[in-house]
């Protein structure tokens, strides 16, 4: 059987560094505020820039990660593989699908356009 390949999205690396940035602009702002400091706003900037640094530092490594999947295995970056009879759960969150092995190992595979066609496609494998 030929592989599935299940590879990140730009949009989807994009959105999710969104929602980073929002969260960590909110966080540094009101770290500042219960600090009484008279410049807030520079916690909006200091989120946003840390988080915009990080995504265009991590954009070619995450960018590509490939994960590959068989009729018998999961194959993911740095070696990792995972044969599909010892899954255990997989489930979605946001843009990520955490695959669940029946021994306790987790794995993520990230930035998917379709996390519920990827997660259906790992289902269909483990039937």
């Amino acid at each position: 059987m030929a592989g599935i390949e299940f590879k990140p999205d730009r949009s989807a690396y994009v959105r999710a560094h969104a929602w980073m940035a929002a969260i960590g602009m909110s966080g540094a702002m009101a770290v500042l505020w219960f600090m009484d400091s008279p410049h807030i706003w520079t916690g909006a900037v200091g989120g946003l820039a840390a988080i915009a640094l990080r995504g265009w530092y991590m954009a070619s490594e995450e960018l590509g990660v490939v994960w590959t999947l068989t009729g018998e295995t999961l194959s993911g970056p740095a070696g990792r593989s995972v044969q599909v009879s010892q899954i255990e759960a997989v489930k979605t969150m946001g843009s990520y699908v955490q695959v669940i092995t029946k021994g306790g190992d987790k794995h993520l595979i990230k930035y998917q356009a379709d996390p519920a066609a990827t997660l259906n496609a790992i289902e269909r494998a483990k039937a």
